[in-house]
């Protein structure tokens, strides 16, 4: 498109010498240095950072042209919004792209998880673009679509909700033909006030479904298999129970790396799976992906032999580093709340005893839980002990109440450090830990804690 074009779809006003003319033929960026040659930058009032002052700096660098609020020396459309012209820009262009099938997943956890997984038994049906990284909200979402061209067949889209009305309008940029409400957990519940609110925020992707859409719910979770009256769409639950879920998983068994192996069915058909990810957590995942696939005409086979060959997810995420004196270390630090959380203990918990070894569970803040941040960091204390982690190490005043809720429950025989930083909390890791040990690193994003695993691994080399 010509940002003349642009100007037009997304009511801006030309600036610039020869503005008119100048043509995007590529993707969109909001950073100014990873903009692709072509693209179109589009320059966003962050709370510590104004894209403008970078809008030259990304057409030297091979940018077309901005998409901001005032001129800045360079090809630009002129808006009051470029956040909201922006999710106007992608509507547009996803209504061009007759052949793309849009997917759209929420939940309180297990979002990028099944994203991966998703586009993974995708692909090889057709060309697929699907979410990078954690770009679920009102700048990611339409940066995902813009990604997608005449011949991508699936879009996969990840949407997050701070509020009530945000999966709503994330779903007027990218309105689905599938879509998957993972679960109802406390991630966010600080801003939402309760479980139940969430629930209504993020049943919202399926009020967006036409009624020849396909609503994928999980049986497992009360709040969640209510919703189906939430649509008119048909309705595909998935779930441990056979009887209550069309997709469902059994036989499940763990190997001593954490990794599970199962039998997934659907519509009396049973097939084994063998996922390379850790966590008994990624069942669920996988089984979400499986149905959400199902629903576009991919068959159980298909999906069975892809979930079992997947290999690259996002990172961060329960991603496995072996030092070179053997010692594991799990990096979960992208992100955290009560319940992904207690899942990664769990697993921890497992490798630990597999590996004859320690299990030493590093432990930092979960954010966003409002007044139920106390109850929630105690409640993985009590998973702490429930799981007989060895050792567990919280990082932060914040986390101290993960320590508490440990050690209330009488019959853990484990060890609670507590530690103000990360420099404290790597200090002791590496000063304790041995080579058979197994380490968990996990907090909220906003904790860092990726620096105490580089700091574990430090000096050594992944094998």
């Amino acid at each position: 498109m010509t940002l003349a074009e642009i100007a037009v779809v997304v009511g801006g006003v030309l600036d610039g010498e020869g503005a008119a003319d100048v043509l995007v033929t590529g993707p969109a960026s909001i950073d100014s240095r990873a903009v692709p040659h072509g693209g179109l930058f589009v320059a966003v009032v962050g709370e510590r950072v104004d894209g403008h002052d970078y809008a030259g700096g990304a057409v030297e660098g091979g940018a077309a042209g901005v998409l901001g609020t005032h001129p800045c020396g360079v090809p630009a459309v002129l808006v009051a919004d470029p956040v909201v012209a922006l999710g106007g820009l992608a509507r547009h262009v996803l209504d061009q792209l007759d052949g793309v099938t849009v997917l759209a997943m929420t939940g309180s956890q297990g979002k990028t998880g099944t994203k991966d997984y998703l586009a993974a038994l995708l692909a090889p049906e057709g060309p697929t673009v699907a979410t990078a990284g954690n770009n679920n909200n009102e700048l990611g979402v339409p940066l995902t679509v813009l990604r997608a061209d005449a011949t991508t067949r699936y879009l996969v889209v990840e949407m997050g909700a701070r509020g009530v009305g945000h999966i709503a309008a994330l779903c007027e940029i990218a309105p689905p033909q599938v879509a998957a409400v993972l679960n109802i957990g406390t991630a966010h519940v600080g801003e939402f006030g309760s479980r139940e609110m969430i629930a209504v925020a993020k049943g919202e992707i399926l009020e967006a479904l036409p009624p020849e859409g396909t609503a994928v719910l999980n049986a497992g979770d009360p709040l969640t298999s209510a919703m189906g009256v939430r649509t008119r769409a048909t309705v595909m639950s998935f779930g441990v129970d056979a009887e209550l879920a069309g997709v469902a998983w059994r036989d499940l068994r763990l190997d001593p790396t954490g990794r599970a192996s199962f039998e997934l069915g659907h519509d009396g058909h049973w097939v084994p799976v063998h996922l390379t990810q850790i966590g008994v957590h990624q069942v669920e995942n996988a089984a979400a992906a499986a149905a959400m696939a199902l629903a576009v005409g991919v068959s159980l086979d298909d999906v069975a032999q892809r979930l079992s060959s997947v290999a690259d997810v996002s990172r961060w995420r329960m991603e496995p580093h072996v030092r070179a004196d053997g010692l594991l270390v799990v990096n979960d630090a992208y992100n955290a709340n009560p319940e992904s959380m207690s899942a990664a203990v769990r697993t921890l918990a497992h490798l630990g005893r597999s590996r004859e070894g320690r299990s030493i569970a590093v432990l930092g803040v979960m954010r966003e839980l409002g007044a139920r941040s106390e109850e929630g960091h105690r409640r993985v204390g009590q998973v702490v002990a429930e799981s007989g982690v060895d050792v567990l190490v919280t990082v932060g005043p914040e986390a101290a109440a993960v320590a508490e809720g440990a050690k209330a429950d009488p019959a853990w025989r484990g060890e609670a450090i507590v530690t103000a930083s990360r420099d404290e909390a790597l200090s002791w890791v590496r000063e304790n830990v041995t080579a058979a040990d197994a380490v968990l690193v996990k907090a909220s994003r906003g904790a860092a804690l990726e620096h105490i695993v580089e700091g574990i691994l430090e000096g050594t080399a992944d094998r």
